[in-house]
């Protein structure tokens, strides 16, 4: 049977929310994701690469995966809100998906911009199985959301970030609390550039670590 790949709409905050659904290639799904792009005032999209290979490889993991635009990207209705509104937005894009596969934990996975997004709403949830943070731009300093953050938390960086540093990076992860993670991936730059198919592969390990108690 041929996997599932849905383009939707979803109601958002603002208007409605562009989207794409994908389940697994091979099996039946045994967790959903939402997948979170980077910054909407600086070229981020559902389909920029690191989110394309981020998708995939939680796929490959055996997620259904629920990337879509933010408000005022593409097909997405609204208009940029300083990380706010776009907070909101992956809410409600997260409660499509969670009604549509409600016996399914569930993961939550960004890169850059949407990194801190998905950590705010993890950390604040609390239920989630995982959240994947690829790309945690340290340059921003408001990270009280991660205050006492108790979710399992991934961080997948590469080597040479230069909006998150190899140094400033260890010292942001060295003062969360447990459980938490971080991999490096030998790359070129924040892009992952050189380093895409081992991200990839990463993305892949952590996800089937995390997902390993689930029955499949």
């Amino acid at each position: 049977m041929p996997r599932k790949i849905e383009s939707l709409f979803v109601a958002g905050p603002a208007g409605r929310l562009e989207a794409l659904l994908e389940e697994p290639e091979e099996r039946a799904p045994i967790a959903a994701a939402l997948v979170c792009h980077p910054h909407p005032q600086h070229g981020g999209t559902m389909h920029n690469k690191v989110v394309y290979r981020l998708a995939r490889g939680l796929r490959r993991a055996g997620a259904v995966v629920l990337r879509f635009n933010y408000r005022g990207v593409n097909l997405s209705e609204g208009a940029y809100d300083n990380g706010n509104g776009e907070t909101e937005d992956a809410r409600a894009v997260l409660g499509e998906l969670r009604g549509r596969y409600p016996g399914l934990p569930y993961v939550l996975a960004g890169f850059s911009f949407g990194s801190r997004i998905v950590l705010k709403i993890g950390c604040l949830a609390a239920d989630a199985r995982q959240v994947i943070a690829v790309g945690f731009p340290t340059v921003y300093q408001d990270r009280g959301y991660l205050a006492g953050c108790a979710v399992r938390k991934t961080f997948i960086q590469s080597t040479n970030d230069q909006f998150g540093p190899v140094e400033d990076l260890e010292a942001v992860y060295e003062k969360l609390n447990a459980p938490k993670e971080l991999l490096w991936v030998e790359a070129q730059d924040h892009f992952f550039a050189g380093g895409l198919d081992r991200f990839e592969e990463r993305v892949v390990e952590a996800a089937t670590a995390a997902l390993a108690t689930v029955s499949s």
